[in-house]
């Protein structure tokens, strides 16, 4: 059933996609040349608000797929929305002009130098003071187009934060160069390899740089590897992107069910400091402040209760007065705070402006109301 419900919204996705993409010519003084080019800006832009930026080599190919995850993934599953911009390259074998590396050292060729500069000093600043951009950056190829992204790891630090690399075609010494970098690197970087079941002169240059990259223990640095062995060359794309999509924005997700058992409940530190700490680390990683969903409050609630942590109400409390203002949710978890102190003053007047305030979720002015009448049968008020 969630299969097809996925397959269904991505097809929604994807018939819909026309209305929010524009296609122009890009004139580049670093290529000489006029270059197509796709953008994708969400429907609902607003300069408020800062979005992450993702680069598509393979436009042709790759841009709709990125696109239709994108709107898929911040509409069901929580993460941020995207502009997305796609480079087409198939004209004319463009791809192979643009991403070429020389045979002796693997280092770029002249044209690929160019084109390097083209997206790094032209086309991703244009953006950038266009739109209102995050700091987080994406960068999306498949075969010698993800090889291509790998030379950005060695600039002093890289213009992208994250990499699918679909099915590279590696330029020599890749598979060495790459995890060598990515252990120096004093950057967060998020990394998804992603190989099918073809069998070419790749693969074992892909599957030692899969071995050298699992045995970097680093702070920092993020990877994932997934392998489907039923998949071909053209097939190894839409199996790959959408769950290297979700990895690549894993954190920016509201709390699931498993993340609560294994990571929330086995903790030695207060339960709120989880929830400060994942919402520290969105706004440090993308440049902006997450709104705080009210399924991550009540998450960290139920925590506080199971856990008997009550000392993580009296912030959880100060949280919910300023991002539900006109909820129960605020005071409502500040009288249950001074009821386990031994506070029924206090907590029978917080109680009582939880009652006036609106109802959110389970809590209901019924519940509060019961809560009163219970401090006033054992304080005797």
């Amino acid at each position: 059933m969630t299969r097809n419900f996925f397959l269904f919204a991505t097809i929604l996705f994807c018939a819909g996609l026309e209305a929010q993409i524009t296609q122009e010519i890009f004139e580049s003084f670093k290529l000489q040349e006029r270059r197509d080019v796709k953008y994708y800006i969400p429907e609902d832009y607003s300069p408020e608000k800062k979005y992450p930026l993702v680069v598509v080599l393979d436009g042709e190919y790759l841009f709709d797929q990125v696109v239709a995850n994108s709107k898929f993934y911040s509409s069901f599953q929580g993460t941020p929305e995207t502009i997305i911009v796609g480079v087409l390259q198939n004209e004319n074998d463009l791809r192979w002009e643009d991403c070429a590396f020389e045979e002796d050292t693997g280092l770029p060729a002249e044209k690929g130098k160019l084109f390097f500069e083209f997206l790094g000093m032209e086309l991703i600043p244009y953006l950038k003071t266009t739109y209102n951009t995050a700091p987080f950056s994406m960068f999306v190829g498949y075969d010698i187009t993800a090889n291509f992204g790998n030379y950005y790891l060695f600039k002093e630090k890289s213009l992208f934060n994250a990499f699918i690399s679909i099915s590279p075609y590696l330029a020599p010494e890749m598979e060495n160069r790459v995890p060598a970098r990515l252990s120096e690197i004093n950057q967060q970087i998020f990394y998804h390899l992603i190989v099918g079941g073809e069998q070419n002169d790749s693969r074992n240059a892909i599957l030692q740089m899969d071995k050298a990259l699992k045995s970097i223990d680093k702070e920092g640095f993020n990877y994932h590897f997934d392998e489907y062995p039923t998949a071909n060359e053209v097939s190894v794309v839409t199996y790959g992107i959408g769950k290297a999509w979700g990895s690549m924005f894993e954190i920016f997700k509201p709390i699931t069910p498993k993340e609560y058992k294994e990571n929330i409940l086995t903790s030695e530190e207060p339960v709120y400091k989880y929830l400060e700490d994942k919402y520290n680390s969105i706004e440090e990683l993308f440049g902006f402040r997450k709104e705080v969903e009210l399924n991550d409050i009540m998450a960290i609630y139920a925590a506080s209760r199971k856990k008997d942590d009550f000392e993580s109400l009296k912030p959880l409390a100060e949280l919910c007065k300023e991002e539900f203002p006109n909820t129960m949710l605020g005071f409502y978890f500040e009288g249950e705070y001074y009821e386990e102190l031994g506070d029924g003053k206090k907590a029978l007047r917080t109680f009582e402006k939880a009652f006036a305030m609106e109802e959110i979720d389970f809590l209901t002015k019924e519940m509060a109301l019961e809560k009163m009448d219970a401090l006033k049968a054992d304080f005797g008020f």
